[in-house]
């Protein structure tokens, strides 16, 4: 991925979130709109101030979170952002490492993401750590992949 070659307000994106972690919330403000609409498999969020909101709920229990973009997809002010996400959560996995990989589909506008929109495996990300919960999800996948 030849960054140079993405859209400022990608290229603002992909920087700013390889960057973000539990200690820099702020930089919310430095990617999105402030009339962006934020979608992921557990919430729809419309207003910068809901996503900071959202983004410091999510990160407050997090020991560490962090990002890397694995590829891009661009197409005028569209983009399908490809990353790998790593975590630990105290109360997840024995607070283990946890990895999980997703891809965001994206629009600019103003120099900013106005609408973000995650696909990821929830049952991968939170469902399956869960002690009890977890057990009976990995069952169900491995029956539905039989």
């Amino acid at each position: 991925m030849n960054k140079a070659q993405l859209p400022d307000w990608l290229q603002t994106f992909i920087h700013h979130y390889e960057l973000l972690s539990v200690d820099n919330l702020e930089l919310i403000r430095k990617i999105y709109h402030h009339n962006v609409k934020f979608q992921d498999p557990a919430h729809t969020l419309v207003g910068l101030d809901k996503l900071e909101a959202y983004f410091e709920s999510l990160y407050t229990n997090l020991s560490t979170c962090t990002f890397v973009i694995d590829k891009v997809l661009v197409d005028g002010d569209e983009a399908a952002v490809y990353w790998r996400m790593q975590f630990n959560h105290p109360k997840l996995s024995s607070g283990n490492l946890i990895a999980v990989e997703g891809t965001s589909l994206l629009r600019g506008q103003d120099g900013k993401v106005v609408a973000h929109r995650d696909y990821v495996d929830f049952g991968a990300m939170l469902y399956e750590h869960i002690p009890v919960l977890g057990k009976a999800v990995r069952f169900v996948k491995n029956r539905l992949s039989n």
